[in-house]
């Protein structure tokens, strides 16, 4: 009976081991494809529209419109990479220095606050749900060095700027500019490019359509900080 229980044991350890093997083996190769193929849609999309159906309004309940990599303008990737991860050009998907302040401070006694980078958010956004659980973390660890591994980073900008958060029902710079511009992506600016990247942190709080004095002096903050990086020439580290 013993001996029996052992061999059902390991039986089962090793199909566990085999199942995590395929998993693993599938997540290579669906980020491998999407290095060319662009997503029609991310996890945090797929979450909003199905939650939007128990809310009170009508369709669309998703705005999104992919834009290529060549029709982006350098002021919109360079306004975010101001904004949210001036390190992304160097790092290998985790901005170290930025953790290590993040946790000094903590320690001084501020609130733990995040350090993700845009690898880190494009992993999330696109594979995974929202939370502070420990295997959403740990997935999102292992998507971001498969990105990083397996993307330019062309590729991972590209896609997260098509797949970030910019209003609670708008996802991506080119459904962006058309809601709250009133024009193609291609036709930003600076100043409107600063404005998206402002309310990246927190789009059901920070708003395109009505930007508030905080919105602003952050949209002022980040022009600042793409003038210090030296312009959109800083898009030639990528």
């Amino acid at each position: 009976m013993a001996a029996r229980k052992r061999r059902s044991r390991k039986l089962l350890l090793r199909r566990i081991g085999l199942g995590l093997a395929g998993l693993l083996a599938l997540s290579v190769v669906l980020v491998l494809i999407l290095r060319w193929v662009d997503p029609p849609a991310s996890a945090f999309m797929m979450q909003r529209w199905i939650s939007a159906h128990f809310e009170p309004g009508d369709p669309p309940y998703i705005f999104h419109e992919w834009v290529d990599w060549a029709v982006i303008p350098g002021p919109v990737k360079l306004a975010v990479i101001a904004a949210e991860d001036q390190r992304f050009p160097g790092h290998g998907g985790f901005d170290t220095i930025e953790i290590e302040r993040a946790w000094q401070r903590f320690r001084a006694g501020e609130r733990l606050r995040g350090a993700s980078t845009i690898s880190q958010q494009t992993a999330k956004n696109l594979f995974l749900w929202s939370g502070r659980d420990p295997i959403r973390k740990g997935l999102e660890v292992w998507f971001t060095l498969l990105i990083e591994t397996l993307w330019p980073k062309e590729r991972i900008l590209e896609v997260y700027l098509n797949i970030a958060q910019l209003s609670p029902n708008t996802f991506g710079v080119g459904a962006a500019s058309w809601r709250y511009f009133d024009r193609p992506v291609m036709a930003l600016g600076a100043s409107d490019a600063a404005l998206i990247a402002a309310v990246l942190p927190n789009p059901n709080i920070y708003r395109l359509e009505t930007p508030s004095a905080t919105v602003k002096r952050r949209a002022g903050w980040i022009r600042r900080q793409m003038a210090q990086l030296g312009g959109v020439s800083y898009l030639d580290k990528l």
